[in-house]
């Protein structure tokens, strides 16, 4: 009897031991993958770096890992700024992700898309999103819902937006921490740069993913006077509008210093051989062209090549991309996914995958190919416009050529500055070009918008917040900033939502948001001074902007009365002055529900109430 149970113990602790090491084996396979790391810029562009021939601009610690990357010089992303975040994240050209504008329903990632997040979670890595996503607020869009672990940054859109906290300014703000609003000390970019360092010290002994991206150099800027040092000996009077141009080099000058910091974290942690670092930027430049584009033209919103021409650095010293060498074919932010995912050897997500539009570059990279097959990128830039109208602001490009709303046609090797249109020279070629495009739009249905842009009551958000850069407008009237919604433009719309479950759920109609904490009838905020800036700066100016249409604003009388309809359901309340908001508990049935709710004043005219909190009351 003993000797069986001595046999068996000894079967036992073999098997054991056999497992440890298979268990050591795979933590050691596991920990051989690359860290990966993504840090893009907002509105930074191609010639906004002092290694790419500006001038005046300070970026020591961009130029150095200029000299350590591989560096693509013809690399595409959209001209704005949330069709190239959806595009990265999915590998897709952003126009079938539904992406297609910034704001107003068209800047809600596809809830069918599979995210380069998901991918890194489904092979073992620690996901981390640090900045700004601006591809949808409410769940199920948040990036702790698109593969993320942890996330701290804006909700959507930027700063200032009507969806960001009210009043930030990038300096003392208030960012969400997985889903919790939090009041964080000191610069934006700092923070971000913070909470990812902190983010790897809690991972780095498993792979890591982090999306750094930050909410500079666009506007708007928050300097400090310390950080001008490196601009006080520029002649001013050779560019025009120097004040503000100062402020966007000295915020992207203060984005390269975190730069440095992170990269000394890395080294001091002996992460840095196998951690890929990848640097680019979201679009064209919005506040450099007058010092320098690298001779583009066009910038930020353009289809020019100055709007949408970027930077790529990939820095990844134990894969051998840390030499400092061109690479000069024709790529775009849609190659990282499929790269990454070679490169990493990504397990796909259990979950339908659509194909991806990008191409694989790792052959580019290793020097196993010297160009890749000619391939066509189609995107369009119709920001805020409710439904895309064919070829306006379109773009197809290829290597060699670069087609623009269906007419304009460049030789882009001969043409870099984009100055001879050729297209009564090459008639044949912008028939070619307009027979992809053509076929690209007929598979869109480009003016369907992304159902829903919430469910309410899932459980896995407590409350769901509707703001007015969300609504799918009856009218032209701008609602997606705060000085919009201060100056109180006449606009309405609906937000189109889930109802998850059957129940009560309470209904809050605000004119103002909750942090506010003022009466519906608050008529006009104070203006805000800015933290710490030049001359007492505002950075958000609360009156009259350039985006905001005088002809939008009406004389504002009181409110009296709030009206709230969620689908077939209206219901109204009587209000008084003192009233911050108009609470509606309705008893709710699951489905798609369009929402709206107005605000209606003495003489009986109405408009859109702004914000609307919704959230489960049993």
């Amino acid at each position: 009897m003993l000797n069986r149970n001595y046999k068996l113990l000894s079967k036992y602790l073999l098997l054991i031991a056999v497992a440890l090491m298979a268990n050591e084996v795979l933590a050691k396979d596991k920990k051989q993958a690359p860290n990966v790391i993504i840090i893009m810029t907002d509105d930074q562009g191609y010639g906004d770096l002092a290694c790419l021939g500006n001038p005046v601009i300070k970026t020591p610690n961009l130029d150095k890992l200029y000299n350590e990357s591989a560096r693509f010089t013809d690399f595409h992303v959209n001209p704005f700024c949330s069709p190239t975040r959806a595009a990265l994240m999915t590998g897709r050209m952003s126009d079938r992700t539904h992406v297609r504008s910034t704001v107003y329903a068209r800047n809600h990632l596809n809830l069918e898309e599979t995210t380069m997040a998901e991918y890194f979670k489904a092979s073992g890595y620690a996901t981390g999103q640090f900045g700004k996503w601006h591809l949808g607020h409410n769940y199920p869009y948040r990036p702790m819902d698109r593969g993320f672990d942890y996330w701290v940054g804006h909700g959507d859109g930027g700063t200032g937006s009507a969806s960001d906290y009210w009043g930030n300014d990038k300096m003392n703000d208030t960012y969400i921490r997985n889903g919790v609003e939090e009041e964080f000390e000191g610069f934006g970019t700092d923070v971000f740069f913070d909470e990812a360092m902190g983010f790897i010290k809690k991972n780095k002994k498993n792979p890591f993913f982090i999306y750094l991206a930050t909410n500079v150099p666009h506007r708007p800027w928050n300097v400090k006077e310390e950080w001008y040092e490196d601009y006080k000996d520029v002649d001013a009077s050779e560019y025009k509008d120097w004040l503000a141009t100062r402020d966007f080099l000295a915020t992207v000058t203060h984005f390269d210093y975190n730069l440095g910091r992170l990269r000394s974290f890395l080294s001091d942690n002996k992460l840095n051989e196998n951690t890929i670092l990848i640097f680019l930027t979201d679009n064209g430049t919005s506040g450099g062209s007058g010092v320098f584009n690298a001779g583009m033209k066009g910038k930020k919103g353009s289809m020019y090549e100055g709007g949408h021409r970027v930077p790529l650095f990939i820095h990844w010293p134990q894969g051998g991309f840390d030499k400092g060498e061109d690479i000069h074919e024709f790529t775009a932010h849609i190659d990282l996914l499929p790269t990454l995912k070679k490169i990493c050897a990504l397990n796909a997500p259990d979950k339908t995958l659509l194909p991806f539009d990008g191409k694989d570059l790792t052959k580019l990279l290793n020097k196993e190919q010297d160009n890749l097959p000619d391939r066509h990128l189609i995107m369009h830039q119709q920001n805020t416009r409710e439904v895309p109208v064919k070829h306006m602001n379109s773009l197809v490009a290829t290597s060699q050529w670069r087609l623009i709303n269906g007419k304009e046609l460049y030789k882009i090797k001969e043409d870099a500055g984009q100055k001879q249109n050729v297209a009564s020279e090459y008639p044949d070629v912008v028939t070619q070009l307009n027979d992809v495009y053509d076929k690209h739009w007929d598979k869109l249905s480009m003016e369907q918008y992304p159902f829903p842009l919430a469910i309410v009551g899932s459980g896995y958000d407590q409350e769901t917040v509707l703001v007015p850069d969300g609504w799918i407008r009856d009218n032209n009237a701008n609602t997606w900033d705060q000085s919009h919604i201060n100056a109180g433009v006449n606009g309405s719309g609906f937000w189109p939502v889930q109802i998850a479950k059957p129940g009560k759920y309470q209904i809050d109609v605000r004119r103002w948001p909750k942090e506010l904490d003022v009466s519906i009838n608050t008529e006009k905020l104070e203006k805000k001074e800015a933290d710490i800036y030049r001359r007492g700066q505002l950075v958000l100016d609360y009156g009259y902007g350039k985006s905001l249409v005088k002809e939008q604003v009406e004389e504002y009388k009181p409110v009296v009365m709030v009206k709230l309809q969620i689908g077939d359901k209206v219901v109204e309340k009587a209000i008084n002055n003192r009233d911050k908001y108009a609470r509606f508990n309705l008893n709710l049935e699951p489905g798609e529900k369009n929402v709206r709710a107005w605000l209606i004043d003495e003489n009986n005219k109405k408009r859109g109430a702004y914000y609307v909190y919704l959230q489960k009351a049993d």
